[in-house]
């Protein structure tokens, strides 16, 4: 039997799980780290905390594994997406990382967007500019840090810089370089626009690899640390979102997920580089080779329902009994409907200025039409992103859903009765560290494709639902209304951001 290493490095802690050529689990172990805030909305990280917490995860896991670091043939890793690692010409880390949360960067989007226009940003990156990615940020540290950005001689993303320090090889591969908005996303390159845009040189970049190519061997001092074999293989892995959906087995035409966390995402694969030029989803090359994945984002997922629970609910209220309760109510919350704006809106909005909203309070309403109102705002804010697909060619023939909110039988009965696809769950809770062991797999040679090792290694639960065609109708309603609140809205919301 052979074994393989999926490693996440997220934005909270850095996951390692050892698994076999099936799929299973054979050990885990992850670490916490710190993440800093020196400034309102600005958001770093230590990248040596992604290194000391993979470096103890894979060495916890080795040991406590049993088994022989000779049969752990190959590692993956993915990563929090769009962070900013910049080393100089010794290879030491310069300044901390600017991750993707980070908000400091509206002016270069706006410089970017004034040197090379949005049409053209769009064209080549399949995005407009935006502050979470890469590109900003090597300009906000150009505009603000210039004697670090004069000194910076290698550029890397979060999960790439533990790749370096792993193997000593500057690699990434193409779902996270998509990120960046350096990347020539229908041709899977650097883009020499981007990179003359931003005024660096292309070797301060690393090498692009697919996602399940080997960019390189565990190095000496790994090994000696870990207890790995040199021999052990390294893929190139995926960005969290891509390795992810590797994980669910999302890897072909006609398949998507939802993810309900904190926010919440619509991601589906597609063939072909599908762009939306309005900048409403992202395009990026997802971790199947020669293939492209469209993904939308509603930021105030789960964060609406944690957000009433912990303002409106007695304490010890868990998710359960709150679903329980919006269970007794009807379709459409006899006539309440919410608006998931708390942190303003990506998909289809793209607006940082809007709220939430609860629309149509009657004295009638009791906590739990409050409750399901919440639960229906995030699922037609989902739908929202479900639609742009469909506008975009792209119709999903049935939906995995995953995150806390997957967990909920009822939540997934109302998304399956909105989207009006089949609705089910993958068996394994690991998503990104089993998504970047399969392209591990792939990388051995244990499997010959991406697709192939999927049907090996990712299984689904026996949960499958189906959607009730008179609650579509009615949900679509109400959808209707939600919409055009938005519509109605719009000014006024620019207006009370200006108070």
């Amino acid at each position: 039997m052979k074994y393989v290493l999926g490693i996440d490095l997220g934005t909270s802690a850095t996951k390692t799980v050892l698994f076999d050529e099936k799929g299973n689990v054979v050990c885990s172990s992850s670490r916490e780290y710190p993440l800093y805030q020196p400034k309102n909305g600005w958001a770093e990280q230590e990248p040596a905390d992604w290194y000391n917490a993979g470096v103890e995860t894979i060495t916890e896991v080795v040991k406590n594994s049993g088994v022989s670091k000779e049969d752990i043939v190959s590692l993956g890793i993915s990563g929090q997406m769009h962070g900013l690692v910049m080393l100089d010409e010794n290879c030491e880390v310069l300044r901390p990382s600017i991750i993707w949360c980070d908000q400091r960067t509206g002016n270069e989007c706006d410089e970017l967007t004034e040197k090379l226009t949005r049409e053209k940003l769009t064209e080549i990156t399949a995005n407009p500019a935006l502050t979470g990615f890469t590109a900003s940020k090597i300009l906000w540290v150009k505009n603000n840090e210039p004697e670090i950005f004069e000194r910076c001689r290698h550029i890397l993303l979060p999960k790439d810089y533990l790749r370096f320090k792993l193997t000593g090889d500057f690699a990434t591969e193409v779902s996270d370089a998509s990120g960046m908005q350096l990347l020539d996303v229908p041709n899977r390159c650097w883009s020499q626009v981007m990179i003359d845009a931003l005024g660096i040189k292309e070797e301060y970049l690393p090498k692009v690899y697919e996602s399940p190519e080997v960019t390189g061997r565990i190095n000496k001092e790994t090994a000696e640390k870990t207890g790995l074999s040199e021999e052990t293989l390294v893929v190139g892995g995926a960005g969290d979102n891509a390795a992810a959906a590797v994980g669910m087995g999302v890897v072909s035409e006609g398949k998507a997920f939802t993810t309900i966390g904190t926010s919440g995402v619509v991601f589906a694969h597609t063939d072909s580089p599908v762009i939306d030029k309005s900048g409403r989803v992202h395009t990026f090359c997802c971790a199947v080779p020669g293939k492209w994945h469209v993904m939308g984002v509603t930021q105030g997922a789960g964060l609406s329902l944690q957000w009433f629970r912990k303002q409106f609910c007695e304490e010890g209220t868990n998710y359960d009994i709150m679903t329980a309760e919006a269970d007794k109510i009807p379709v459409g919350c006899d006539r309440l409907i919410y608006l998931p704006y708390l942190m303003g809106e990506r998909t289809p909005h793209l607006d940082p200025d809007c709220r939430g909203v609860f629309f149509g309070i009657s004295a009638m309403h009791t906590r739990a039409h409050f409750i399901r109102a919440v639960l229906e705002g995030v699922s037609y804010s989902l739908y929202d992103c479900v639609c742009v697909l469909k506008e975009m060619g792209i119709s999903p023939a049935e939906m995995l859903v995953c995150g806390g909110g997957g967990k909920s039988a009822f939540w997934r009965q109302m998304l399956c009765d909105i989207f009006a696809v089949p609705v089910k769950t993958a068996l394994s809770s690991e998503g990104p560290a089993l998504g970047v062991a399969v392209l591990a797999a792939v990388g051995a040679g244990i499997y010959p494709s991406v697709e192939k090792a999927c049907e090996a290694m990712v299984s689904y639960n026996d949960n499958a639902v189906y959607s009730d065609s008179e609650k579509t109708a009615q949900y679509m309603k109400y959808h209707k209304i939600y919409k055009s609140l938005y519509a109605n809205l719009k000014d006024t919301y620019k207006d009370l951001a200006q108070v």
